[in-house]
């Protein structure tokens, strides 16, 4: 593969710096910050771009700074993308990175938005998720070899409580299935501990007890069993309905804060009929109930639906909670006045926009957690001809620091 050099002029969408080739070609690099001169090798070549990956610092930019993590250098960890950058650094590329994925894919004329910082910048997760390697040990990828495990002694971006079940873990590597296939380690909002053992085909595995007696609780624990193709189900420790599978932000903190913000967006919502689509454990529906709002609240995932029904408390008003797959039940559904959407990294189905399109709420509070995905589908909002919606509103969140990952809430109303 041949090598280049060549000036680093931005961050891009997955946090890879963006520079010209002096044939005019331009040029991904991961791991480079912008003002650095860099040596790079090739290897991905197309026709007006090239991928490469980063040979040397030929002359560091202004910005550029020390990780805070070892596994970040020596490991080539794939969990952050951006800790070669200093917080405010952080924060400026993942304005542009969102303000790019709406001009440039959603079309829509777009600043880069203002973003709400982190409440910290590490030891904010509070869930990890780590690969079994053939030797038996668990970690994570690199960053340009997803085929490649690397073992993790501490994750710095982990809340404590996720690196001190992770250290009694390593401890009680003997007591895991030897078909393992993954770890999932989680803390739920009353500071219990989960651990999630997924296996392959095999083997019914038996070891529940003899691990979580290995692991030495420091709160409640439940150790979880989920076979290839399976729902978890506990085996081991506190008697937990908490369905450790469902989706939670990360960053229980900051999730609240985009909460807090999306459902202020919706503006007042009493006696209104409000739709919270994509609705994981329903905290927004129930937050939306309590504000007198009529809700009907939408989810895939059963279990989920199952942990909201049983957290809701009695609201003057009842959630209709429906476990179904937003593509699939939209169409039996009435006409909503606002909407609160809160899609996977995918964005919605175009069944959905269709659906919204044509059910046409007066206001639409897009939570994203994709930039891409998200200007991809505020542009079939808005549609051709005379637009259906428009943009009025566009705010980040710095959901994952040390990352190019990052929270966005977008407003849309009826044109």
């Amino acid at each position: 593969m041949t090598t280049d050099i060549l000036a680093i002029d931005r961050i891009a969408g997955g946090g890879v710096g963006v520079g010209r080739l002096s044939d005019g070609r331009v040029a991904f690099v991961p791991r480079t910050a912008p003002g650095d001169r860099v040596e790079m090798r090739v290897m991905q070549v197309a026709p007006r771009f090239v991928r490469g990956r980063l040979v040397r610092i030929v002359e560091p930019g202004p910005d550029r700074t020390e990780p805070g993590c070892a596994h970040y250098v020596a490991d080539e960890c794939g969990g952050c993308q951006l800790q070669h950058l200093p917080t405010e650094a952080q924060r400026t590329a993942r304005r542009a990175i969102v303000g790019d994925a709406i001009r440039r894919i959603g079309k829509l004329s777009a600043d880069d938005p203002p973003l709400v910082p982190a409440a910290s910048e590490w030891g904010y997760r509070a869930k990890i998720s780590l690969t079994r390697r053939p030797d038996g040990a668990v970690g994570y990828h690199r960053y340009d070899r997803p085929g490649e495990v690397f073992p993790v002694r501490e994750c710095p971006i982990a809340a404590p409580g996720v690196n001190r079940l992770l250290a009694r873990l390593r401890q009680s590597r003997p007591e895991l299935p030897r078909h393992l296939s993954r770890l999932v380690l989680r803390l739920d909002r009353s500071g219990a501990e989960h651990v999630v053992v997924e296996t392959g085909e095999g083997p019914v595995w038996q070891g529940g007890r003899a691990l979580h007696a290995a692991v030495k609780a420091e709160a409640p624990l439940t150790i979880w069993w989920r076979q290839a193709g399976e729902a978890p189900r506990a085996v081991a420790g506190s008697d937990s309905a908490y369905p450790p599978t469902a989706f939670e932000q990360v960053n229980p903190v900051m999730g609240d804060r985009v909460r807090a913000a999306a459902i202020e967006r919706l503006g007042a919502v009493g006696g209104r009929s409000v739709w919270d689509l994509y609705a994981g454990i329903g905290e927004t529906s129930s937050l939306l109930a309590e504000r007198g709002a009529d809700v009907v609240s939408v989810e895939w995932d059963r279990s989920a639906v199952a942990e909201a029904a049983r957290r809701q408390a009695r609201y003057g008003r009842q959630i209709e909670r429906i476990a179904g797959a937003v593509e699939r039940v939209i169409g039996s559904l009435g006409r909503p006045d606002r909407v609160v959407v809160n899609p996977p990294r995918t964005g919605m189905a175009t069944e959905v926009v269709d659906g919204l399109r044509e059910r046409g709420p007066d206001r639409i509070v897009y939570v994203s957690c994709d930039p891409a995905t998200l200007g991809r589908d505020l542009a079939r909002l808005v549609g051709s001809g005379p637009p259906a919606y428009r943009l009025v509103s566009l705010e980040a969140f710095d959901l994952f620091p040390q990352t190019a990952h990052v929270e966005t809430v977008a407003v849309m109303e009826r044109a």
